[in-house]
């Protein structure tokens, strides 16, 4: 059997958002909840579980906590709500803007 591994959301009590991954998302989400981890929720609790997606590989679930850790607020709440459409066109909006400031040069 292999390994899962996760990558996940949590809100935080403040509205803020908070995105990590583990291998073991239930005992993570509870050490997040009882603040054994000292990290952004510790003193932003209760956390609340509002997205999640597994991998086989750690490499992959790293890379997309990475990816979604840099996007603004926006881009998380669509992909929190599944609207991978908005998703797209967030991103759409942003490259468009890059390379507006990269013919500005």
């Amino acid at each position: 059997m292999s390994k899962t591994y996760w990558v996940y959301i949590l809100r935080c009590s403040d509205g803020s958002f908070y995105t990590g991954s583990t291998s073991d998302i239930e005992k993570r989400l509870s050490e997040h909840q009882n603040g054994l981890i000292k990290c952004y929720t510790r003193s932003r609790r209760p956390v609340k579980l509002v997205f999640s997606d597994y991998f086989e590989r750690a490499y992959d679930a790293i890379s997309a906590e990475r990816q979604i850790k840099g996007w603004r607020r926006a881009k998380k709440k669509a992909l929190i709500k599944g609207d991978f459409d908005l998703l797209v066109k967030l991103s759409n909006m942003k490259n468009a803007k890059k390379k507006e400031k990269e013919n500005d040069l």
